[in-house]
């Protein structure tokens, strides 16, 4: 097992009750287990939130991959980036 920082944004936060957390899942696992776990853990509004939000995976100084590719990897760390409003 291995601990992921998740850290939310926007409706994400709302979704989950706080702007980060870690879970835990087995090394290796990807962005799919990563979403059930997230949707376990806070129900049907973060599947709602999940359904149209992007991730972006190890943020840092090397800016990250963002996707919503759910084969992808997990890494150490992930942010979970609902669609934003505004101009």
């Amino acid at each position: 097992m291995t601990g992921i920082e998740v850290r939310y944004f926007a409706a994400a936060v709302d979704a989950a009750g706080r702007e980060k957390e870690t879970v835990d899942l087995a090394v290796g696992s990807d962005l799919a287990a990563l979403r059930a776990a997230l949707i376990e853990r806070h129900g049907a509004d973060m599947e709602r939130v999940l359904s149209v939000a992007a991730y972006l995976v190890e943020p840092g100084s090397g800016g990250g991959e963002l996707t919503r590719d759910l084969t992808y990897p997990a890494g150490a760390k992930v942010d979970v980036l609902p669609p934003f409003a505004g101009g």
